[in-house]
């Protein structure tokens, strides 16, 4: 399976110490330079996930239609989707709505980060997701209050 990983996400598993989900229910994760460039410069919450074994730097080869996303889009985005394009992955995570939308445009399949949790809860790799929830929001990662409720509901917890 060929996964790619755009920088939030990362941040925000590593944020509740849950980086290890993205191993254990894909193997190998795949982000960009761009995206480790991201990573590191913050020197917080994930800028040790480029060095896991189980994770590859791969470069963009079509800098064009990198530019091109990256009008609109972040870096992190823009590179993930045009890789994403280029190698034929199966899935990008990513958070942000737009690059979400875009990533969706060019024919690609998204996963979110509560969208990992839920596998994961699902797969029985973690018992309770509002803790994490709360706690990613705690650490800084925002989400409206009623997204977290709807969240919670649709996988049989309160919030």
């Amino acid at each position: 399976m060929i996964v790619i990983s755009n920088a939030t996400p990362v941040i925000s598993l590593s944020s509740v110490n849950q980086i290890g989900l993205l191993k254990s229910l894909f193997g190998k994760i795949i982000i960009t330079g761009e995206v480790k460039s991201e990573l590191l410069a913050k020197n917080r919450y994930g800028s040790r996930f480029p060095s896991l074994e189980w994770v590859e730097v791969l470069e963009i080869k079509n800098r064009e239609f990198f530019e091109a996303l990256a009008i609109e889009l972040g870096a992190g985005e823009a590179s993930i989707i045009a890789l994403g394009k280029e190698i034929g992955s199966d899935f990008v995570i990513i958070d942000e709505k737009q690059g979400c939308n875009t990533a969706k445009y060019f024919g690609l399949s998204t996963i979110r980060t509560l969208s990992i949790l839920e596998a994961a809860k699902k797969a029985g790799l973690i018992a309770s997701l509002k803790p994490l929830v709360l706690e990613m929001v705690y650490k800084g990662r925002w989400y409206k209050k009623e997204l977290i409720e709807k969240f919670l509901r649709d996988n049989g917890e309160e919030y």
